[in-house]
């Protein structure tokens, strides 16, 4: 064993992290998160992958994994590499497609931003969605979930992000089966819930 992995934090399933300080959170688990449908033909995309809690273990299920990350980039290339897994890493965000200033427990990242539609084309496609980023969901036009079989997705209400887009909500209702997990969040996180959908036919 390498004196690096000796050190490292490693988790109740076998995930491993560097054992970083950072000012920021740095999120290690995910259990919110449905991911044992994940097939071994899936294009995964994992938008706000933060350190690799989704997007590493995906890749232990499918070897088409993408991670989309504006600020921890840096110690999110580091433990993917630790894992041995193989990960598309994009350093940048979902938005309007102007740079933007993102920012998480205090770190800020001046980063471009991409529609839906754009991060799906550079990661090769997608098949199964997982999305966490504090609000800018709301920018996602319902035409750029065509050919996403399922989504997993943090759902924000302000103060983080802008109001609820009814038209997306509305395709979602019309398209999928869903159900909603509500994390009642009150104060500065407002109120948030996770969304689970699994596409009603094939596009």
């Amino acid at each position: 064993m390498l004196p690096a992995q000796k050190q490292c934090r490693i988790t109740r399933d076998g995930i491993r992290f560097l054992p970083v300080f950072t000012p920021f959170r740095q999120i290690t688990e995910v259990p919110e998160y449905w991911m044992e449908d994940i097939r071994r033909e899936d294009r995964v995309l994992d938008i706000g992958a933060n350190i690799g809690a989704f997007c590493i273990r995906a890749a232990k299920k499918s070897r088409l994994v993408s991670a989309v990350e504006p600020v921890t980039t840096g110690l999110l290339d580091k433990n993917i590499a630790l894992n041995g897994v193989n990960v598309r890493v994009f350093r940048a965000a979902l938005g309007d497609g102007f740079p933007s200033e993102t920012e998480w427990d205090g770190a800020r990242s001046l980063t471009p931003t991409f529609r839906l539609r754009d991060l799906i084309e550079a990661a090769g496609g997608c098949d199964f969605l997982k999305c966490d980023c504090e609000g800018a969901e709301w920018t996602i036009h319902p035409q750029d979930f065509r050919g996403i079989r399922r989504i997993e997705m943090e759902l924000h209400q302000p103060p983080i992000g802008g109001p609820p887009n009814p038209e997306l909500l509305h395709f979602i209702a019309r398209e999928y089966s869903f159900s909603i997990d509500r994390i009642p969040a009150y104060g500065p996180l407002g109120q948030m819930g996770i969304l689970h959908a699994w596409r009603l036919s094939a596009d």
